[in-house]
């Protein structure tokens, strides 16, 4: 359903080493960088399903910032990788939030494994997986 997911950076390079290092950890390559026709630097992520991740400087020349409630959520493989996906974000910039990472009961989807962090700009990351 999704084509991409966009957050905005205040440091496009600090978020191209952020992202480049963490999404690494799902076996995603390198940004792709793009530049807008305003001028404005757009680093996109592509995934072999066809969804993409960008990060951008904000088009309108405001600062980026965080959109409360939000949450962007990267399918990890194995409850080993929602571990790595947290470390390798902390030791990269990211801030660890919430619980630790770890397994959460729930009630509609059983026990799944969740990691959250923010982002070096403040925005609320995941790596989740889904037992099968």
């Amino acid at each position: 359903m999704l084509f991409h997911t966009m957050v905005g950076s205040n440091d496009i390079e600090r978020s191209k080493r952020f992202y480049d290092t963490v999404l690494g950890t799902l076996g995603v390559g390198e940004a792709m960088r793009n530049t807008a026709d305003s001028g404005h630097t757009r680093l996109i992520y592509r995934n072999d399903n066809g969804t993409n991740f960008i990060v951008s400087q904000p088009i309108n020349d405001e600062p980026a910032t965080v959109a409360n409630g939000s949450t962007v959520a990267f399918a990890c493989t194995s409850p080993e990788q929602v571990k790595q996906f947290h470390d390798v974000a902390v030791a990269n910039g990211g801030t660890s939030i919430e619980a630790p990472p770890g397994p959460r009961n729930t009630a509609s989807m059983g026990t799944i494994e969740l990691a959250y962090v923010r982002d070096p700009d403040g925005n609320k990351l995941c790596g989740i997986h889904f037992p099968k």
